[in-house]
């Protein structure tokens, strides 16, 4: 059978510009999104009366039964049809016949295959909202079982201030709540509507594109055909969001591999998740976090390769926009992995309660404290500061920890010491110390995660309420 578009031709293609052009052997991804917005387009072409009822519920039928066909399995795309969208209408036609070719009424590719990409992102970013809010409930489990939990708190990757382990796992549900946010947001340019927008000018059909929206379940159209087809914003726009989500998990995945070290040895990573040595019997490495933090690059990769694709291209539809969609789909794959392997990671981790302790026991990281301590005894805070950077050389000096210390070798620095310095210096003081909203402090950490406990309810109603449109 001869090209869909080959009466312009007088020779046929070359093979190898057949391959090196074809996209089927990836844009087959969109194949149920290629058939529910043509099921939506005829469904318009008969309303407007361009196509007869006849014709309508032929092509109606035929779709339903390339649908059935490709989910089962039975199709073999071909290269020489190109693309999803030309296969599937020439198996079309191979199933009902001549009114096959008249699905094309009033549209172009490059309005359907936009259309067939809003529609596929739409579902995703859902899917992504869903998946990001499940790791959020494995955290605030975590959190809720470990909110007597103390640790070190790190700047420079050296110990500062104890702080709750809840609280650290807070801060993680707070970045992806940002990122929940992102991915609503994002939804909204994704939820446009290009198709009737033609090849860039429109069609000379009298077609209804707010029926077809509607149909589709898209909120608007778009304004200008020649944005319609040219637009990849919403697509940048997921590459982005999807690299803050990598990069989100890429620091966790690095904490967790340094805490199930034997050197902090702060939590056990289930053996689901880990994986052993050919040669060394005794290992179990955190290879999920690992893999994890590798596959954040080939994710920022891909948004630099669209909007580089992006870059320099004229109005309206270029062939250089074909690999808008092979990143994407490996951004879709890899971070769809990432997020569902992830939360019964996290949900299943072992912490290491005792040894969190011991850590916080044998370090300085109350220091902060005995300067407040003596400031508000009076003391200037740079000579608080002073004085109590002398204490720390002292006690590294003869090998002791601050409450090691007696009354009488506190007082060699400041007369200002009083027995209640132990108190003070106590992990759950230091901690409870700082109650403050946003603080460490137990009662902080508490409504903290109330409140992202209440947000996640109404994050998985915004998740209910776009799946139940599908």
């Amino acid at each position: 059978m001869s090209k869909l578009w080959g009466g312009r031709f007088t020779k046929k293609t070359d093979q190898l510009v057949e391959e090196y052009t074809a996209s089927i052997g990836f844009d087959k991804e969109l194949a149920e999104e290629d058939i529910q917005g043509s099921l939506a387009h005829v469904a318009m072409l008969g309303k407007c009366g361009i196509l007869s009822p006849e014709d309508v519920e032929k092509i109606t039928e035929g779709l339903h039964q390339v649908q059935m066909k490709i989910r089962r399995g039975e199709v073999d795309y071909a290269v020489s049809d190109e693309d999803i969208h030309m296969n599937i209408e020439k198996l079309l036609i191979e199933e009902i016949g001549p009114a096959g070719g008249r699905l094309h009424t009033g549209r172009s590719r490059n309005d359907q295959v936009a259309t067939d990409m809003h529609l596929y992102l739409r579902r995703r970013v859902v899917e992504f909202v869903q998946l990001l809010t499940n790791l959020q409930e494995a955290l605030l489990g975590q959190a809720r079982d470990n909110l007597d939990t103390i640790l070190p708190g790190y700047t420079h990757l050296q110990r500062a201030q104890p702080i709750l382990f809840a609280h650290h796992l807070m801060a993680y549900v707070a970045m992806f709540q940002r990122d929940v946010e992102r991915l609503q947001d994002s939804f909204k340019r994704i939820n446009v509507l290009p198709l009737g927008a033609g090849a860039l000018a429109g069609t000379t059909f009298p077609i209804d594109r707010h029926f077809v929206a509607e149909k589709l379940g898209f909120d608007r159209v778009y304004e200008n055909s020649l944005d319609a087809v040219s637009d990849r914003d919403f697509i940048v726009e997921f590459l982005a969001a999807a690299s803050m989500i990598m990069m989100h998990l890429s620091r966790f995945s690095e904490e967790l591999v340094l805490w199930s070290s034997t050197e902090f040895n702060f939590v056990e990573l289930d053996d689901a998740f880990c994986t052993g040595s050919s040669i060394m019997p005794q290992k179990k490495n955190p290879d999920v976090p690992e893999l994890i933090r590798g596959k954040t690059g080939r994710v920022y990769g891909n948004l630099i390769g669209l909007l580089t694709t992006l870059k320099a291209l004229p109005l309206a539809y270029n062939k250089d926009m074909q690999e808008d969609k092979e990143g994407m789909f490996d951004t879709v794959k890899t971070l769809q992995g990432a997020l569902q392997l992830f939360a019964p990671m996290v949900a299943t981790m072992q912490v290491n309660r005792d040894r969190m302790r011991d850590a916080v026991n044998k370090d300085f990281s109350n220091a902060t404290d005995i300067a407040d301590y003596l400031v508000n005894k009076g003391l200037p805070f740079r000579q608080a500061h002073e004085v109590i950077g002398k204490t720390v050389l002292y006690c590294i000096q003869n090998n002791k920890y601050l409450l090691d210390l007696e009354l009488e070798e506190f007082n060699k620095f400041s007369k200002l010491f009083e027995e209640d310095i132990y108190d003070v210096l106590k992990p759950e003081s230091v901690v409870d110390a700082r109650d403050v909203y946003g603080g460490t402090a137990r009662r902080q950490v508490e409504q903290a995660v109330e409140r992202a406990e209440a947000e996640l309810v109404q994050t998985r109603e915004w998740v209910e309420a776009r799946t139940e449109k599908e």
